[in-house]
């Protein structure tokens, strides 16, 4: 022996080589286990693994009532028409009196708030010869985004053409979207547009009054609320009710409507029990529902089709706060067959009419109380009134369910582009090695890891994939009800879906519990989980000389990235209620 390797020896305090590893204690090493070994380790682990996911989707759990079901209003008739007393025998105008005169113009629309500018167009539409002192409409604009040309052109000209002066504008919207609306901005907007009417010298100033479909019935709240002089109002399917309220009984009925399977319904629950203020989005929990609101005359319009709004509470709601201001002038239509925006059969479908007499109605009331005569006819008429579930009010922002849905949703996606990242680099060294003809393991699992790696990863995603097209068939099915569709009387995906998901996933947790038994059994055949650890059992597995995963750091890496990422879209799947429903 040469003095160098004496030297090396001393400084490593043996009688070995540096270089030479230090042997593993195979002689202590235990028999291979059998299977009735390796069964009782694998059932508790995925006992424990399933209870994790159920007490998931337990504590994310929010309870809905839909009770009571079914609720009903009769009319008093099913007549819609609305009659006045006419003891002078005036001659009244009606739809296609007058000819009608149209104009466009532009003016800015100031967003109070933030001072930001939206140029808008506003059609003007004016009965010609219709002299002087006219009432006058101007129409607020629903969810989405209308623009003066497109929008209420039918009836504000049948309007006009019965000796009103009709305001359509743009909808005012800046540079918010369908969750930021500005409803207070969007208000001193059409109250601008309302006092250029009341300074028109063929416009009667106190008799201009509002025509508001479905969202923008939040705006009118606060445009009654600022400005005191509006006449009139004609509140086409309003959503009375706050916009977590309103929405969340919107999409809960819709989804039952569609023949979702119950588990894709409870997603409603959770999803409107968000707390949106923590982004800064306060509109779910606006309150509208106030004597304010309803103090002044006002036509109410509903048909039977409407799958959004929930007529018989909102009607009862309505009535309750007009009362509370001393407003007994309220007149409540229901129409056959009609949709959320009153018209015959699939909104989206160009050319789609009004309800046979809907148009004739609304003329008829806003020419008697223009005019100042009793109304004769009965207050609430037309088909009955229906609705199917009650309005979860008791719906509110849980601010512990959000912070966990949040982070569950961001590692999730986190983890699966770490994954994906890993795969990628372990894909393009593969590729270098094979150009390279580079011999030796890249990954180097052992005891058929890689395998069930790979099997897993491919079902879980699988699973995931087929989450995703039952949720998107439930909403493509409720926006087509929505636009005055008939659902499918075949649901498919959306009811078979989530049962095989819960197989499947159940399926998939057996199969990790049997990974992880299997790593915990080579692990301690390694002598890793002895305690102490086997001499040299910890170096020999790190050194991938005797390795649990792989023989690789790479392989290690990808395995350990890839097993946290699948168990997170597990958790995705239990905060959405997926292992109890």
């Amino acid at each position: 022996m040469s003095n160098r390797e004496r030297s090396e020896q001393q400084r490593n305090g043996s009688g070995r080589s540096a270089d030479v590893p230090e042997p593993v204690d195979h002689a202590a090493a235990p028999a291979a286990w059998s299977r009735w070994h390796r069964l009782r380790l694998n059932i508790p682990i995925f006992i424990m693994m399933l209870g994790v996911l159920v007490f998931v989707s337990n504590a994310t759990a929010v309870p809905w009532n839909n009770e009571p079901t079914g609720q009903t209003i009769s009319t008093l008739t099913a007549d819609t028409s609305v009659t006045f007393a006419n003891p002078d025998h005036v001659s009244l105008p009606e739809n296609g009196t007058y000819q009608v005169k149209e104009t466009s113009t532009w003016f800015n629309a100031k967003r109070p708030s933030t001072g930001e500018v939206q140029r808008t167009n506003m059609i003007v539409r004016e009965p010609i010869g219709a002299g002087k002192g006219l009432p006058a409409v101007v129409f607020m604009h629903g969810a989405g985004y209308g623009t003066a040309k497109n929008s209420f052109g039918d009836v504000a000209e049948a309007m006009a053409s019965a000796g009103f002066v009709t305001a359509v504008i743009d909808k005012p919207a800046w540079s918010t979207n369908d969750v930021t609306r500005d409803y207070p901005g969007s208000a001193a907007v059409y109250d601008q547009v309302i006092d250029m009417l009341r300074g028109r010298n063929d416009v009667d100033a106190g008799k201009v009054g509002i025509y508001a479909t479905s969202e923008s019935t939040w705006v009118s709240a606060y445009l009654l609320r600022m400005d005191r002089k509006v006449a009139f109002q004609i509140l086409l399917s309003p959503m009375v009710f706050s916009p977590r309220e309103a929405v969340g009984f919107l999409a809960a009925q819709d989804f039952a409507l569609a023949g979702a399977h119950e588990g894709y319904q409870s997603i409603v629950r959770r999803a409107f029990n968000a707390d949106s203020a923590m982004f800064g989005v306060t509109n779910p929990d606006i309150r509208t529902l106030e004597p304010q609101t309803y103090s002044i005359p006002t036509l109410v319009a509903y048909g039977s089709k409407d799958v959004m709004t929930a007529q018989v509470e909102g009607t009862e709601a309505m009535l309750a706060m007009a009362h509370r201001a001393g407003n007994w002038d309220m007149t409540i239509r229901s129409y056959p067959v009609a949709n959320h925006v009153l018209r015959l059969g699939d909104e989206s479908t160009a050319g789609t009419g009004f309800a046979d007499r809907y148009v004739s109605d609304v003329i008829d009331w806003a020419v008697g109380q223009t005019r100042g005569l009793k109304q004769t006819s009965e207050r609430v008429a037309g088909i009955r009134l229906y609705q199917s579930i009650t309005v979860p009010k008791d719906l509110h922002a849980n601010r512990g369910l959000t912070v966990y849905g949040v982070l569950v949703h961001v590692f999730m996606l986190v983890m699966l582009l770490l994954a994906l990242i890993v795969a990628l680099v372990a894909f393009a060294l593969r590729i270098h090695a094979a150009v390279r003809r580079r011999k030796g393991p890249l990954l180097g699992f052992s005891h058929g890891f890689g395998n069930q790696l790979l099997t897993l990863t491919i079902t879980t995603m699988a699973t995931l994939a087929l989450f995703a097209a039952g949720l998107g068939q439930v909403v493509m099915a409720v926006v087509k009800i929505a636009w005055g569709g008939a659902p499918d009387d075949e649901p498919g995906l959306m009811v078979w879906s989530w049962p095989v998901i819960q197989v499947v996933c159940t399926l998939v947790v057996w199969a990790w519990s049997r990974v992880v038994a299997r790593l915990i059994e080579v692990a301690m055949n390694r002598g890793v989980l002895q305690f102490p650890p086997r001499r040299g059992s910890i170096r020999a597995v790190v050194s991938g000389r005797e390795p649990v995963l792989a023989s690789t750091r790479l392989g290690r890496v990808l395995f350990w990235v890839t097993s946290i990422a699948m168990f997170s879209v597990l958790l995705v799947f239990a905060f959405w209620g997926l292992f109890i429903y």
